[in-house]
């Protein structure tokens, strides 16, 4: 038996539903929406990763025996928040902080502590922390919500569970005893309300005068009739690429991020997105074009 079988079966004994993930690497092997047999699991319709994760051993035999898959753990279906502490990336600027010192520097700021808790180390030297999610709605994962390099899955997400490998290393428990369960000021502060409101606020009034503003409003409103208008199957692609898009005008402060987020929310739910869908959307693509596009503001 592999060591990943044996990984995927562990993970699965604990209660905690498992899909495979590509070998060596972190991204989900099951096949996305664009290309859904609409058989088996989807024969009611596209099923997302967290819908086919199993428990059952027979189930995962079959499919790591064919393959040396790493293991995803459905944090949602599996009743867990594993709060996700990763060090800064080679692009990041000197001195950056790492999501455990962010982490820290919070509990600190705020005067709180985190409780001992099962502890995975991954290979890029970042840190997992399990907890047991509490009763009530459900939690959704989301990026940067606790700080730079801090994200959070629960609904809607996944994490790649111990023993799996990648060409840097293994995911490995540090620290093994029972799951701890999510401190209750931590869920206050991954569950505060957005700030994303889907109201409409055209034209633009704040926005620099001149051509600058004319095509700033322009691009909005097509980015936005672009998401709108996106097939199933395409719409989170569409809305990503419309919030990087937007992202470059934000960086150049042609747009207020306020509205750009109204906008794309706007489209998004006009599509058919959930709000749980298209918010980390939202944010972790402008967040990533304003930091690619560091362009200073302009002016007309």
């Amino acid at each position: 038996m592999s060591d990943l079988l044996n990984a995927a079966l562990a993970t699965a004994a604990r209660g905690w539903p498992v899909i495979p993930l590509r070998p060596g690497s972190k991204v989900s092997a099951l096949h996305g929406e664009d290309r859904c047999p609409r058989t088996g699991d989807c024969g009611g319709g596209h099923a997302k990763p967290e819908q086919r994760a199993t428990t059952d051993p027979d189930r995962i035999r079959a499919a790591w025996v064919a393959r040396a898959y790493n293991v995803g753990l459905a944090t949602g279906p599996a009743g867990l928040v594993v709060i996700d502490l990763d060090p800064p990336k080679p692009s990041d600027p000197p001195g950056t902080l790492s999501g455990t010192d962010i982490f820290a520097a919070l509990c600190r700021a705020t005067g709180q502590q985190i409780p001992p808790t099962f502890t995975v180390t991954t290979p890029s030297g970042g840190v997992h922390l399990y907890f047991t999610a509490p009763p009530g709605p459900k939690i959704r994962s989301n990026q940067d919500f606790l700080g730079r390099h801090i994200d959070h899955r629960a609904w809607g997400g996944y994490v790649v569970a111990p023993g799996s490998t990648t060409p840097t290393g293994i995911y490995a428990v540090t620290d093994d005893r029972p799951v701890a369960p999510l401190p209750g000021w931590v869920h206050a502060k991954i569950t505060e309300p957005p700030r994303i409101r889907a109201t409409p606020i055209y034209p633009l009034t704040d926005g620099p005068a001149g051509r600058r503003a004319a095509y700033a409003t322009a691009a909005l409103r097509n980015e936005e009739a672009n998401v709108t208008g996106a097939s199933d199957g395409t719409r989170n692609k569409v809305l990503v690429r419309a919030a990087r898009a937007l992202g470059r005008l934000v960086a150049s402060g042609d747009l207020d991020r306020m509205v750009v987020e109204e906008a794309l929310s706007r489209g998004a739910e006009a599509a058919g997105l959930k709000p749980y869908e298209y918010r980390s959307a939202i944010t972790s693509a402008l967040n990533w074009s304003i930091r690619n596009n560091p362009v200073g503001r302009r002016t007309a």
